[in-house]
């Protein structure tokens, strides 16, 4: 199995919440009247699946180690051309969050803005996943070892086994920082030990 297989195989989920958001889109074009639950989700899945998840195995494993290979100059843009993205549709979902609570305090122009920036990540990911699928993931394959590659797929495994747990101490720490509960700034380590 390619070490990239995995990211390839959560691609298609992520496909799947964007068609999702395409029907709550065209819902608030016909309606005016989102499903804040629905837009939340999709949040929450963009931001914890599809961006920490996802490109953070991208960006902190598969691009670290690449980044010590001798890679093409194609190669080399296309990785670097990838972040950009992963960095703007960071932004961009920040955007759509802030639209979204401007919406709920009674911003009459918050709706189209939080429809605005709906479309453009509707927009985005098939893009973007197409460049990784087609482009990128594969060819750069060449660039490692089988040994590389089942020691890429382990490391894969050990990000998503910490990632709920990185995920829940995130919430926590932040309602205690907002709480100003003692030691609330204070970053436990236990994940380490997982």
């Amino acid at each position: 199995m390619l070490a990239v297989a995995p990211l390839m195989i959560e691609h298609r989920l992520i496909e799947r919440m964007i068609k999702v958001l395409k029907t709550e889109l065209e819902q608030i074009a016909s309606s005016r009247n989102p499903n804040l639950v629905l837009v939340d989700s999709a949040v929450d899945f963009i931001r914890t699946y599809a961006d920490r998840t996802h490109h953070g195995k991208e960006e902190e494993i598969l691009f670290r180690d690449l980044n010590r290979k001798n890679l093409s100059g194609k190669y080399k843009s296309a990785m670097d051309a990838l972040i950009k993205e992963h960095i703007f549709a960071r932004k961009e979902t920040a955007a759509l969050v802030e639209a979204k609570e401007r919406h709920l305090k009674g911003d009459l122009g918050a709706l189209a803005e939080m429809a605005a920036h709906m479309r453009t990540l509707i927009e985005f990911y098939p893009r973007h996943i197409e460049a990784e699928d087609q482009d990128f993931f594969v060819p750069v394959m060449d660039y490692f070892t089988e040994s590389e590659q089942r020691a890429m797929l382990l490391e894969f495994h050990e990000f998503d086994r910490r990632m709920i747990h990185e995920k829940y101490e995130h919430v926590v720490r932040r309602f205690e920082v907002e709480r100003d509960l003692p030691g609330a700034k204070a970053k436990t380590d236990w994940i380490s030990h997982l």
